[in-house]
């Protein structure tokens, strides 16, 4: 048999080893399941964007979280300062409604150290674009992808039909 004749068959005979061979190898890591993308959502009586500080006053007691696939849950959670904002930070839309002209102003924002005092949330920001100037109404803010840990929104939302890879 030819020499190149013979390295075909036995390329051939790799490949088909290859493919017919169990993934676990290539199979996603468990770990990585861990971590589920969610959309947060503050609302709030009223905020404000001054030089490099977000304020939300009258702050909800609770957040609204949404999970996307493979999850698919939406639920509460209490509104409560982000340690994680330290090393992400995200990047969030805050829109106030204005009473006077019944329009929306929206600044997009990227979130720092949040600090809670009763129902007045504040945040180190950098802002990315528009503001909140003429804004008088009640406002919400939209936080971009956070990952939560699949446990923490196990509580968040026991009645979710969870993934089996990601059940207790």
């Amino acid at each position: 048999m030819p020499s190149t004749l013979r390295r075909i068959l036995y390329l051939t005979w790799i490949i088909v080893a290859l493919a017919s061979a169990p993934h676990s190898a290539l199979a996603e890591d468990p770990a990585a399941q861990k971590l589920v993308p969610s959309l947060i959502v503050m609302n709030a009586q009223g905020a404000s964007l001054q030089g490099g500080t977000l304020t939300l006053n009258g702050v909800a007691p609770s957040t609204i979280v949404f999970a996307d696939r493979p999850v698919r849950a939406a639920g509460h959670m209490l509104t409560a300062p982000d340690e994680g904002f330290a090393k992400d930070p995200p990047n969030a839309t805050v829109s106030v409604f204005s009473k006077s002209d019944a329009t929306f102003h929206d600044a997009v924002v990227v979130l720092k150290t949040p600090k809670l005092i009763a129902d007045r949330l504040t945040f180190a920001v950098q802002a990315l674009e528009g503001d909140l100037a003429g804004a008088d109404g009640p406002a919400s803010v939209f936080i971009d992808t956070a990952d939560f840990e699949v446990s923490a929104l196990q509580s968040m939302f026991p009645s979710t039909n969870w993934p089996p890879s990601m059940r207790h």
